[in-house]
């Protein structure tokens, strides 16, 4: 089949919906499909339309249905979609109305798509194939390595973590690594500010994704301090790396990684933040807990797993016989 992608985010850009939208394409290739990734639609011809944001592709998602009626049209959410605009915008929610199946990335989610479209609903967990030629920590180095992987924007909190390590005490061996490019010119000046006022800090800007997946498996820990997310790679990421997280309580991530999990922060809250992070550097029953946690999460993640849930989705939307699942 030929099937198109839309996503908003830009050719060439690492913003986690064009991760999203080219990691999908190789998955429908895979299953011997004709993918193609877009930023709007163009009035071309598809047997199937994928839509990642409800609000942001609205023009379109329309589009497609007023000129392929009876196509089958896929909507993906994310988090803005889920935890703002699917309460205010009647766009995000028109969307949804057209959709014929939606995607979350995790099961939370439906809490927030209103009852009568919930049968419309399917959680695809996002999957992750790490670098296997990445440096494991070293057992002989002297730092505690806490890593913190977005771009920085306000939805982010990105500094959080960095104001966190400022309240540690002279005796921690922690530093802090953040990985991800400025999305304006004011966050920048404040991420150079930081590093000169705090010695624990350093911002590596943009960074391949073999660099920073090979930086996220050299860490001891890594931190997700976002106000908002639909269910963040880094999360998967950071699991199957074996690295254990920290991450502010939210529900994109109680989605992924459980309401027990015990390496939960208050958002916005930055010396419990403190407190977790001098917990995890100090004291080892914690921290192989929180990675024991990761541990049994890591087949959620697994490639194989994602790959059948498309081709189970695409069984669904066309009949397809059981070979084509493989």
């Amino acid at each position: 089949m030929k099937i198109g992608i839309i996503t908003p985010a830009p050719p060439r850009s690492r913003y986690g919906n064009r991760v999203t939208a080219l990691r999908w394409a190789r998955i429908l290739r895979s299953l011997g499909h004709r993918a193609s990734i877009r930023q709007i639609y163009d009035g071309a011809s598809y047997d199937l339309l994928i839509a990642l944001h409800a609000r942001r592709s609205y023009a379109s998602i329309t589009r497609f249905h007023h000129k392929h009626r009876g196509m089958p049209l896929i909507v993906a959410l994310t988090g803005t979609d889920l935890y703002r605009d699917l309460a205010s915008s009647s766009q995000a929610q028109r969307s949804l109305e057209l959709a014929t199946r939606i995607i979350v990335l995790q099961p939370k989610a439906l809490e927030e798509v209103r009852a009568h479209l919930r049968d419309k609903v399917r959680v695809i967990y996002q999957s992750v194939s790490l670098r296997p030629d990445c440096e494991p920590p070293s057992a002989t180095r002297n730092r505690f390595e806490v890593v913190v992987i977005g771009h920085l924007r306000a939805v982010k909190d990105p500094f959080r973590t960095a104001m966190a390590a400022r309240l540690l005490p002279a005796s921690s061996r922690i530093r802090v690594w953040q990985v991800g490019g400025a999305m304006s010119q004011a966050m920048a000046a404040r991420a150079q500010r930081e590093m000169k006022l705090n010695p624990r800090y350093h911002w590596l800007g943009e960074q391949s994704r073999s660099r920073t997946h090979c930086l996220l498996a050299r860490s001891d820990l890594c931190v997700l301090s976002s106000r908002m997310e639909g269910g963040a790679n880094v999360v998967s990421e950071a699991v199957v790396a074996s690295v254990p997280l920290l991450a502010s309580r939210i529900p994109g991530t109680i989605g992924l990684l459980g309401e027990d999990y015990p390496g939960y922060f208050e958002v916005g809250n930055t010396r419990e933040l403190a407190r977790l992070l001098m917990r995890a550097e100090t004291d080892a029953a914690f921290l192989a807990e929180l990675k024991a946690h990761c541990q049994r999460l890591a087949p959620l993640f697994h490639p194989a797993r994602e790959q059948e849930a498309w081709a189970e989705l695409l069984g669904e939307l066309f009949h397809l016989p059981s070979r084509m699942k493989g």
